[in-house]
């Protein structure tokens, strides 16, 4: 991944990501959003959050990876660190999911966050499950049949957690 540039979103990037968001949703494997989304619903969803920020990974002027960090909870619990990640079926396989969790681990450092939560692992996704647990998460709940998965029906959601 060395031609690969991580960097915070900049509006034009904005048809890349959703091409990629675009993918990802359609798939119904990973995130509970309506694959119908339109494009302005799914740009405030990745793009709109407050107290967010997004990021990138730029090939040659296209946007193969994206993730978003910010506040798992408000005030209380704005400690804890929530990120969600895609990325593209043309860098699926070349370490970019790694390099993007990496990335995500250090900037929710930078940012004084002092552990991460993913609220929503698919179970079925074990590619993203096998990751976050080689990059020292751990599963600390389960959702029993909470995902619809268009492949496999429902399945369960893993919370996932980590200290930074």
């Amino acid at each position: 991944m060395n031609s690969v540039e991580i960097r915070r979103f900049a509006d034009t990037d904005w048809p890349g990501l959703w091409e990629v968001w675009h993918e990802v949703v359609v798939a119904g494997e990973s995130y509970d959003n309506d694959p119908a989304s339109s494009e302005s619903d799914a740009r405030a969803h990745w793009t709109g959050l407050l107290g967010f920020e997004v990021w990138v990974a730029v090939e040659d002027g296209d946007v193969l990876g994206t993730y978003k960090v910010g506040p798992n909870k408000g005030k209380l619990g704005a400690h804890v660190a929530n990120a969600s990640f895609m990325v593209s079926s043309r860098a699926r396989g070349r370490g970019l999911g790694r390099t993007l969790g990496e990335h995500c681990l250090d900037r929710a450092r930078q940012l004084g966050f002092t552990a991460m939560q993913f609220n929503a692992v698919v179970s079925t996704n074990t590619v993203a499950v096998r990751l976050w647990r080689s990059l020292g998460f751990i599963i600390v709940g389960t959702i029993p049949d909470g995902f619809q998965s268009t492949k496999h029906g429902l399945v369960d959601f893993h919370i996932m957690h980590r200290y930074l």
